[in-house]
C-alpha cells in the first residue's frame, strides 16, 4: 500500500514539473506573423536638385512594409544601394543622365516586393556668365564666375581646332599670345552635363611699345600721356603726305598752357646706347611763325637710377613750315650717357621757353640709331 502511495507521489510531482516549463501564454507558435500581408502600393518621391550637385532625396514608401533597400542604379558595390527604414530618406549625388532605380520593400516577415522606378537627371544651363581679363601686351589673364557651374573652358582663339584649356571654379589661368593681332577669348561655362553657357571677348594683343615709333600698327599701344593744362597728344591722318614722309599715321602734339608741359611715353623696350647715340624724328610744322622753335626729346628713368632725370636732354630748332623735315638728337655729347645706360621713358616738349598754347607740331618715324 505504501508502494503504490510512493508510486502516485512521483507521478503527480513529474507532472506538475513538466507544466512550469511554459510561461502562461508564450509559446513556440509563431504562426500569428504570418498574418502579415505582402508588401503593396510600393511608390517614391525624387525630389530632383536643380544645383547641379545631382543630388536626389529618395523617400520610399508602401503598405505593409517595415524597410526599403533602394538601388541606385549607379554607383558600385557598398556605394550602389542603401537601407532605410518605412518612413524615412535618402540622398544619392548622380551624374546628368537616365537611370533605374530599384525599390524592394521588406515586411517583417521577410517578404520583400521589387519595384524599379525611372530617373531622369539633367543639369541647368550655367547663368550670369562673368569674366574678367587683365592683359599685359602679349600676356592675358582669365577668371570666370557664374551660377550653377561645374568649372569653365577657355578656348583662347590663337589655335586652329583648338582643345581648350580648363579653368576651375575661382582659379585663373594665364596665356601668353606668340603674335600680336585681334583675337576672340572664349569661355564656356560648364554646367557638369550637356548644357553649357558661353561667353565671346573680342581683344587686341598689343606688341611691346617702344623705338622705333611709326604709327602705323594696329597692335602697339602708343602710349603718349600728357602732363599740363590743355596739352593734348593723338593719333591723327598725315596732314601732308608728301616729300619725306607718305605714311598714313602720325602724332600731333598740341601745346598746352605752360611753358613746361608736354608728353612721356613709358616704354616697354628700352632705349639702349649699345646701340646707337642719336634719334631722329621726322617733324611737320604748318605754322610759318614757329619756325625756329624748338623741339625737345628728353630721356627718363634710366635703368639703374644713372643718369637722373633732367640730364638726357636735347632741343634742335624747327627749320622750315609746310614740309616735313627730319631733325636729328646726338646725345654723344652727353657725358653722363654710358654705352651701358637704357632708358625707359621718352619725353616731348615744344618750344619749352616761350607761352604759346595752342602750337602744334606733327611727329613720325622715331627711331634711334647711329
Amino acid at each position: 500500500m505504501k508502494n503504490i502511495k510512493l508510486i502516485c507521489s512521483i507521478l503527480f510531482l513529474i507532472v506538475v514539473a513538466s507544466s512550469c516549463t511554459k510561461i502562461e501564454g508564450i509559446d513556440k507558435d509563431l504562426s500569428f506573423l504570418n498574418s502579415f500581408s505582402a508588401p503593396s502600393n510600393i511608390d517614391k518621391i525624387f525630389e530632383i536638385s536643380n544645383d547641379n550637385s545631382g543630388n536626389v532625396k529618395i523617400t520610399p514608401f508602401g503598405t505593409g512594409v517595415s524597410s526599403f533597400t533602394v538601388y541606385f542604379g549607379h554607383g558600385t558595390g557598398s556605394n550602389a544601394k542603401a537601407d532605410v527604414v518605412a518612413g524615412g530618406s535618402l540622398t544619392h549625388s548622380y551624374p546628368e543622365g537616365t537611370y533605374s532605380v530599384k525599390i524592394v520593400a521588406k515586411t517583417f516577415n521577410g517578404d520583400s516586393a521589387v519595384t524599379p522606378f525611372p530617373l531622369t537627371v539633367t543639369y541647368r544651363a550655367p547663368e550670369n556668365l562673368a569674366v574678367t581679363l587683365t592683359q599685359l601686351a602679349h600676356n592675358v589673364k582669365v577668371k570666370a564666375t557664374a551660377v550653377y557651374a561645374a568649372s569653365f573652358m577657355v578656348y583662347f582663339g590663337d589655335v586652329t581646332n583648338e582643345v581648350g584649356t580648363p579653368l576651375a571654379i575661382g582659379a585663373e589661368i594665364s596665356h601668353d599670345y606668340a603674335v600680336a593681332g585681334k583675337y576672340d577669348l572664349k569661355v564656356v561655362a560648364l554646367s557638369g552635363g550637356a548644357a553649357k553657357t558661353e561667353k565671346i571677348t573680342s581683344l587686341t594683343v598689343t606688341d611691346p611699345f617702344g623705338l622705333p615709333i611709326d604709327f602705323e600698327s594696329a597692335f602697339v599701344a602708343y602710349n603718349f600721356q600728357t602732363f599740363g593744362t590743355a596739352q593734348t597728344f593723338s593719333e591723327v591722318a598725315n596732314p601732308n603726305a608728301s616729300g619725306l614722309n607718305t605714311s598714313a599715321t602720325v602724332g600731333k602734339f598740341i601745346k598746352g598752357n605752360e611753358t613746361w608741359c608736354g608728353t612721356s611715353s613709358p616704354l616697354n623696350i628700352p632705349i639702349d646706347f649699345a646701340l646707337g647715340t642719336k634719334i631722329k624724328v621726322l617733324v611737320y610744322n604748318p605754322d610759318p611763325l614757329f619756325i625756329g622753335k624748338k623741339l625737345n626729346v628728353e630721356l627718363e628713368s634710366a635703368v639703374g637710377g644713372v643718369p637722373k632725370n633732367g640730364v638726357a636732354v636735347k632741343k634742335v630748332a624747327v627749320t622750315t613750315s609746310g614740309a616735313w623735315e627730319e631733325l636729328i638728337f646726338d646725345f654723344s655729347t652727353v657725358s653722363a650717357i654710358k654705352p651701358t645706360t637704357k632708358f625707359m621713358q621718352l619725353v616731348f616738349r615744344y618750344n619749352d621757353t616761350g607761352a604759346t598754347p595752342g602750337a602744334i607740331i606733327y611727329i613720325d618715324d622715331i627711331r634711334f640709331t647711329n
